[in-house]
């Protein structure tokens, strides 16, 4: 039997497990799925890709969206974990990821996570792709759900395994494996103590999202999987409708999409009471709100707050009522 010392020393000395990624990947997803691989990269497609795609007749509610996510996570035995804080307050102010609930796994080699399992996660994050205007561009949002499975593992195998439920899932969501490929590079990235290999889902020509392996640096065998999307981009891909009328509904033309997307933002951030400060988090609030067109704005806030707090309301009861984040929002443009 080993000692304590021994154990931890197999950990710290473990090789890093990019190099059987291929190998795994095949073994789990079978002979209808194609590996190609060269200049360090990986391309899998489904045998029979090239089929066309019939989006449906009627576009799911988030509700029935998010109904179906879960339901098709419960199937696999994955539960639903709990959002973590949207004020996060580590290394960065806000939740930017589902991942952060893997950081004492993955950060400091400990054996623990902050959550496990399928978590639709809201965040605000502020890397979306712009065009030469500075306007975000279709697919992307200041805050959106980041729909993830985030678990530890211990072995490769059920790396592939996560990857083939997710197909799984995406199934019962009305997508089809031959409209699905993974693509990515097969060499390690490394951000401080993590590493890790990243491979893109896409759904036809859209990026869905990724499945990612991570592990500790110093301690290899602390491995995870962060397989994640947005909610709205699964909405999107799932039903080929214009990204502005499928994320703002009816406001979509009753105000410019930066006033559109900063109103759904901040009433987020209010609705978990980060008010508007000079800085920190709620530094982050009062940048939100100076996005908001005044003149857009100077009859009133409350009909894109009711409808944005009902979609935030989803996915946890938020601690402040809708009327407070109005207020709040309409003070701080002086309206």
């Amino acid at each position: 039997m080993l000692t304590h010392w021994a154990r931890e020393h197999a950990l710290r000395t473990s090789p890093p497990p990019e190099g059987n990624l291929p190998a795994a990947l095949q073994q789990v997803l079978g002979k209808q799925w194609e590996f190609s691989a060269s200049d360090g990269r990986i391309a899998i497609e489904h045998a029979h890709r090239g089929t066309p795609y019939c989006p449906p007749r009627r576009a799911p509610s988030w509700e029935e969206l998010l109904a179906g996510l879960k339901a098709g996570f419960a199937a696999q035995g994955v539960p639903q974990a709990a959002c973590l804080p949207l004020r996060w307050g580590r290394e960065t102010e806000l939740t930017i990821s589902a991942v952060q609930a893997l950081d004492p796994l993955l950060k400091d080699g400990r054996p623990l996570t902050y959550r496990s399992g399928f978590l639709p996660q809201p965040v605000v994050r502020f890397t979306g792709q712009r065009d030469t205007t500075g306007a975000l561009r279709d697919g992307f949002l200041t805050s959106f759900v980041n729909v993830s499975r985030v678990q530890p593992i211990q072995h490769l195998d059920e790396y592939g395994a996560i990857l083939d439920g997710w197909l799984s899932v995406l199934s019962r969501l009305g997508f089809h494996a031959r409209h699905i490929s993974i693509h990515g590079e097969l060499a390690a990235w490394r951000r401080r103590q993590v590493e890790g290999i990243t491979l893109r889902i896409r759904h036809l020509d859209l990026t869905l999202g990724d499945i990612v392996l991570l592990w500790n640096v110093d301690n290899p065998a602390r491995m995870a999987v962060d397989l994640g999307t947005g909610l709205e981009r699964l909405a999107w891909a799932r039903t080929r409708q214009g990204w502005k009328d499928l994320v703002f509904g009816r406001f979509a033309s009753l105000a410019p999409p930066p006033t559109l997307d900063a109103v759904r933002t901040a009433t987020l951030l209010l609705a978990h009471g980060i008010r508007p400060a000079a800085r920190g988090a709620g530094g982050i609030t009062r940048r939100m709100i100076g996005t908001v067109d005044p003149g857009v704005a100077r009859l009133g806030v409350s009909s894109l707050v009711r409808a944005s707090y009902r979609y935030w309301r989803l996915f946890g009861e938020p601690n402040v009522p809708w009327p407070a984040v109005t207020m709040a929002i309409e003070q701080e443009l002086g309206i």
